[in-house]
């Protein structure tokens, strides 16, 4: 018997119980013991019925991840679900937690389920780049139906229980907040009424109502086209649940969901969907901070700036449950931005996320203020003003006065010296930089800049707080743009010398949306406003070194007026009420003429030496990132620029995409570059020492 899997009895039934902590993940030595458990459970004369439950927190929370990319060892999933499946003796699962993956597939071999109302179930498996691989492609629609099954696997939503209820994938929603008086109460219930049920494999009434119209399956790929372009495993995930009505029996429905599923382990994009997935988790890890190591209570937040990202924040804390008190300089800004932050809520409960007493019960967090001293009782304030050096110290040194002892110090600032800022208080160790993305109510990055003495404390409570916000926190130095933005200049600057050389924005974006960024550098620049850009280049006009080759373009489109989509034109231009992108011959004869002022011939430029150079920029950068300690690891830039930036999550971030090429190739690429134009590449040492070694940026972050 395995030491993770335990057999009992209380009564007339027997409880299978899964004791592998910390989430009781579908290990060999489970799988093993959940069929030595049954086979026990079977042979007990005196058990009319079994129960399988966990202990612990959870369910079956999914696979254990140590097994991940390995050869899997018997027995596998799917076998000890069948064995379980036709027992003998009733089955039933116990939920609580969660039910994940192999944890929902277990589950559907049980004749029953019964679950606590806390309880959620899903199959995640496409966000790993793979398909439910043990039934769940079979089992589910024939419990909730085809619709509802390809709704929940092509999107791994977790679903909660009086929902899973409502869709027929649990028999009972229990009453009871304790899983084994769920499981027992259940399944002696299911004794004393002589409940029956067939095996989910027979059931194939849902089945039945989907062959009479399949119309179903061309709306869900016409979806996927959108929701998830350039994903593999998705459209694998239709094809497996389809075989589910045109197999000829469920065996054959089992053997068309494995060769779907090996053609996804198969896929190159699988590598780089388990990156993802673990690095979201690494970044939280942060070196020299000690594990046990708490954050300070946050329970009310104060934001100084009631603009786009100031709203934008102060309804990331009233989404989170935390009041917050927003201040601006006048009457007028403050009702514009109160005003703002009510309209974007109606949206959200038009399109039904929100109702209209949840609209109201978040806007009841936030009060406005014209006055700083209305923050002296927050736990942490956000700076959110202008973009400025000198109003940012201004701002800050007032708030050293009024804020209580102990209040995280928090700026937005997207570049500036977050050192330099400290340096205005008398408390350098409650300040940091928490750079939210705009807009900063939905996108998840949350750059967390510490200072030269910013105390582990003040760390741990940013990264605990950004967490609650529902934010991924990534840990940058200070340096001019920190991680995402440094990488950026890099790598919008090499895409305006492709103008100069040749290329068209168009041109430009298409190369970098067919690799999987979800709008090319022309378009967000659009999208974010071009004043940003043009105030921060005239920002570093004093420090900018002569010899830099200057491309002047986006100055020139920004004395016309072309703000980006806010004035209709920009990069592209805008139909009234349209923000689709449409190319202007007037932005192309602007670049033609740029090339004519400069002598340079221009000359065809396809899209792999757009994607290459573009790819290269930021990895060359992120090296030099890496080697000046701005980043801890790789993954750390991968992540910024997957959340931050839209670097597609299958290729799993510049760092990763370049171990995935090669670092020699990396280097070659680099170098064809530098003959061409020197002033604008070199070699990052760090990337060169590593490419000369044959090694990689992950064997590197593994050695320090």
């Amino acid at each position: 018997m395995s030491n993770v899997v335990s057999y009992s009895r209380e009564g007339e039934i027997g409880l299978i119980t899964i004791a592998n902590p910390p989430v009781n993940a579908s290990s060999q030595a489970v799988r093993q013991g959940l069929l030595d458990a049954l086979a026990q459970g079977v042979a007990d004369s005196g058990a009319k019925a079994l129960v399988i439950l966990g202990d612990g927190r959870t369910f079956i929370a999914g696979a254990d991840i140590k097994e991940f990319g390995k050869t899997p060892l018997d027995p596998p999933l799917g076998e000890v679900i069948n064995q379980i499946e036709t027992a003998p003796k009733t089955t039933i699962a116990a939920i609580h937690g969660t039910a994940l993956g192999g944890g929902l597939e277990v589950a559907l071999g049980c004749r029953f389920r019964v679950a606590v109302r806390s309880a959620k179930v899903g199959l995640p498996e496409v966000l790993l780049g793979i398909l439910p691989g043990a039934g769940g492609t079979q089992r589910l629609p024939r419990v909730a139906g085809v619709d509802n099954a390809l709704e929940m696997i092509t999107t791994g939503r977790h679903v909660p229980a009086p929902e899973a209820f409502e869709l027929g994938i649990l028999d009972e929603l229990s009453q009871e907040t304790d899983v084994k008086a769920a499981g027992l109460a259940f399944a002696n219930r299911v004794i004393a009424e002589g409940l029956a049920s067939k095996p989910v494999r027979d059931r194939d009434e849902k089945l039945t109502q989907a062959r009479a119209d399949r119309s179903v399956f061309a709306e869900i790929r016409a979806k996927l086209e959108k929701s998830a372009r350039g994903l593999f495993s998705p459209f694998r995930c239709v094809d497996a649940v389809e075989a589910a009505l045109d197999a000829p029996d469920f065996v054959a429905g089992l053997k068309r969901e494995r060769e779907l599923f090996q053609e996804c382990m198969d896929s190159p994009q699988r590598a780089g969907l388990i990156h993802s997935f673990f690095g979201e988790r690494e970044v939280a890890k942060i070196p020299g901070i000690p594990k046990d190591l708490k954050g300070r209570t946050v329970a009310a937040a104060g934001v100084i700036g009631a603009g786009t990202m100031g709203g934008g924040i102060a309804m990331c804390f009233a989404n989170a449950g935390i009041p917050v008190t927003v201040v601006e300089t006048s009457q007028d800004a403050l009702d514009r931005g109160l005003g703002k932050i009510r309209a974007n809520y109606e949206i959200s409960a038009r399109r039904g996320r929100f109702t209209d007493a949840q609209v109201d019960e978040r806007m009841g967090r936030i009060t406005g203020s014209l006055d700083l001293a209305d923050l002296k009782g927050a736990d942490m304030i956000i700076e959110a003003v202008f973009e400025s050096m000198e109003v940012k110290r201004e701002v800050f040194g007032k708030l050293h006065a009024i804020a209580k002892p102990g209040a995280i110090l928090a700026s937005n600032t997207s570049y500036l010296n977050v050192d330099e800022i400290a340096a205005t208080t008398g408390r350098p160790q409650d300040v940091l930089g928490m750079h939210f993305f705009s807009p900063a109510n939905v996108m998840k990055l949350l750059e967390v800049v510490r200072g030269a003495q910013t105390s582990d404390e003040t760390l741990r409570t940013a990264l605990d707080i950004g967490k609650k916000l529902g934010k991924i926190g990534v840990v940058s130095g200070v340096c001019d743009g920190f991680i995402g933005n440094r990488m950026l200049k890099i790598y919008k600057t090499q895409m305006d010398y492709l103008l100069e050389d040749g290329a068209l924005p168009w041109e430009v974006d298409a190369a970098m949306t067919a690799f999987g960024f979800p709008m090319g550098p022309y378009a967000v620049g659009d999208l974010a406003g071009l004043d940003i850009g043009y105030m921060n280049r005239r920002r570093e006009d004093a420090t900018r070194d002569p010899s830099e080759r200057y491309v002047a373009i986006a100055d020139t489109l920004y004395d016309r007026g072309r703000l980006g989509q806010k004035t209709g034109s920009g990069w592209y231009r805008y139909e009234d009420g349209n923000r689709k992108p449409i190319p202007d011959p007037e932005v192309e004869a602007i670049i033609l003429a740029a090339s004519e002022e400069k002598g340079i011939t221009r000359r065809p430029i396809d899209a792999d030496e757009i994607l290459t150079r573009a790819l290269c920029a930021l990895v060359n950068e992120g090296a030099r990132i890496l080697e000046e300690g701005i980043a801890f690891r790789p993954v750390d830039i991968d992540m910024v620029w997957q959340f931050g930036y839209g670097f597609p999550r299958y290729e799993g971030g510049p760092m990763f995409w370049a171990d995935r090429r090669g670092l020699d190739r990396v280097v070659a690429d680099i170098e064809r570059f530098a003959a061409k134009d020197p002033n604008s590449w070199s070699v990052a040492p760090l990337l060169k020492k590593l490419a000369a070694e044959g090694s990689t940026f992950k064997a590197w972050s593994a050695a320090q």
